[in-house]
C-alpha cells in the first residue's frame, strides 16, 4: 500500500476519543476482525469514524434487498477495477440471487450497454430491474450525470422514492470506496484480474 497500515490496535499514548473510534469499527466488523480498508482510514481516526458511520448505514440500515444493493456494488467494483471490492460484493451478490450467467455479465459487459434500455428481461442473466440498476450504475460512476431516461427506468420498474435514493447512495458511497481502495492500492491487490464469478464461488 502507498501508506503505512495502522496498528489493528489503539496505540497505547491514544486519546479516549481514538479509542472510542476503534472500538467502534471493531463493532460494525464483528465477528470478523478489522479489515486493510479500516487499517487505512485510521491513519486518521475522525476519517475511519465518520466512514463507518455512513458505510454502516448504507450497508445495514436501508430497506433495499440484498441482490439490489449488491448488484450495483459490484458493478461499481467492475468499472473501478477494485478486485478486492468485487471480490467480497460479487460474492455476496451472487449468493443473494443473481444468476451465476447474471454476474459474469455484470462482470464483462462493457460500460453504458445498457443505456439505450434495449436489453430484455432475461437477457445476459439479469432481469429488466436488473438491467436498470446497471445502467443507472454505470451512468452514475463512467459519466456523474444521468440522462431522464435511465432515471425513468428505475421508477417504471417499480422502484420507490426511497429505494431510488438508498440506491443512489449505494453507488455514490461504494464508488468512494472503490476510489480509495484503488488510489491507495489497499490490500495489494491492483492489477490484478478480476476473478470469475465460479472463481469467487469457490473461494
Amino acid at each position: 500500500m502507498r501508506v503505512p497500515y495502522a496498528q489493528s490496535n489503539p496505540p497505547a499514548d491514544s486519546s479516549a476519543d481514538v479509542t472510542q473510534v476503534y472500538d467502534q469499527i471493531r463493532a460494525r466488523r464483528h465477528p470478523r476482525p478489522l479489515i486493510p480498508l479500516d487499517l487505512a482510514l485510521l491513519n486518521s481516526p475522525p476519517v475511519a469514524s465518520g466512514w463507518s458511520s455512513f458505510l454502516g448505514a448504507i450497508r445495514g440500515q436501508t430497506s433495499l434487498e440484498s441482490r439490489v444493493s449488491e448488484l450495483p456494488i459490484s458493478r461499481v467494483a467492475v468499472l473501478n477495477q477494485a478486485v478486492h471490492e468485487w471480490e467480497v460484493h460479487g460474492a455476496l451478490a451472487h449468493k443473494a440471487g443473481v444468476s451465476q450467467e447474471g454476474m459474469e455479465t455484470v462482470r464483462t459487459a462493457q460500460a453504458g450497454v445498457a443505456e439505450s434500455g434495449q436489453k430484455g428481461n432475461g437477457e445476459g442473466g439479469l432481469s429488466k430491474k436488473e438491467w436498470a440498476l446497471i445502467a443507472y450504475t454505470d451512468q452514475m460512476t463512467t459519466k456523474v450525470k444521468v440522462d431522464d431516461a435511465v432515471f425513468a427506468r428505475l421508477k417504471e420498474v417499480g422502484f420507490s422514492d426511497r429505494e431510488v435514493v438508498e440506491i443512489t447512495a449505494t453507488v455514490a458511497a461504494y464508488n468512494c470506496v472503490s476510489r480509495f481502495l484503488v488510489a491507495l492500492d489497499v490490500g495489494e491487490e491492483n492489477g490484478h484480474a478480476l476473478k470469475s464469478v465460479e472463481e469467487l464461488s469457490n473461494t
